[in-house]
């Protein structure tokens, strides 16, 4: 298989907000916290990685998001646009760089069809692909549309979170450097479908090594259960 290098189009950081989510009562709102770093936005010059994440973005929510497994968040500009045409007259904000809470856009590279485990370099940083992010009721309140979390899990364009393997600095339009694929193939796309309720993937997810160990149990007690 062909891999694609591409483009790093911005790197995004958190503008910390009240988190919309708590607007509408729903069952799990006292997990939530009541700010959140999900609505981030594009800065300019070169900006660090580091191991737990982009110097200068804030993670509210580290129940749910953060550590060394979901570092950094990658979102394609193309999906951004895809969701952009699909939504038109839903949203009540543009859809543009970090609009899916994203710390990297990028263009060029296919975030869904890349495989756990492979490495990037962007800049003087090197990253893994490591595990597909899950939509939450905070990120379906940010954008105000109904039924979002259910629309973003049938539309299986997830984005990819990243571990930081090599500290470094990248900028917007750096180039994106697909290093080397391990061999099992498990993609991106795969793994959510996987983690979203498709358990005959099961066996797949335990082919991928660089999985974290959380997905590797999930796996083990679905094939337990058959």
């Amino acid at each position: 298989m062909t891999v694609k290098d591409g483009s790093l189009l911005a790197v995004n950081v958190a503008v910390v907000i009240d988190n919309p989510s708590l607007r509408r009562p729903r069952h799990d709102d006292d997990r939530k916290p009541a700010r959140t770093g999900i609505d981030k936005r594009p800065v300019a010059g070169p900006v660090a990685l580091r191991r737990l994440g982009v110097l200068g973005d804030t993670i509210c929510d580290t129940a749910n998001h953060g550590g060394v497994d979901q570092a950094i968040y990658a979102y394609a500009a193309e999906d951004i646009e895809w969701w952009a045409a699909q939504l038109a007259g839903e949203l009540r904000l543009e859809l543009g760089p970090g609009s899916l809470g994203e710390n990297l856009t990028t263009r060029g590279v296919d975030v869904t069809g890349s495989v756990i485990g492979e490495r990037w370099r962007i800049g003087s940083a090197v990253l893994q692909v490591s595990v597909p992010r899950i939509p939450c009721s905070t990120f379906a309140a940010f954008w105000g549309v109904d039924r979002l979390v259910r629309r973003f899990t049938e539309a299986g364009r997830p984005g990819a979170y990243l571990r930081v393997l090599t500290e470094g600095e990248v900028a917007a339009g750096d180039r994106i450097e697909v290093l080397d694929r391990p061999t099992h193939g498990l993609t991106m796309g795969e793994t959510f479908r996987a983690l979203t309720g498709d358990r005959s993937l099961a066996p797949k997810l335990l082919t991928a090594p660089e999985l974290p160990s959380e997905v590797h149990a999930a796996a083990r007690r679905w094939l337990a259960a058959v």
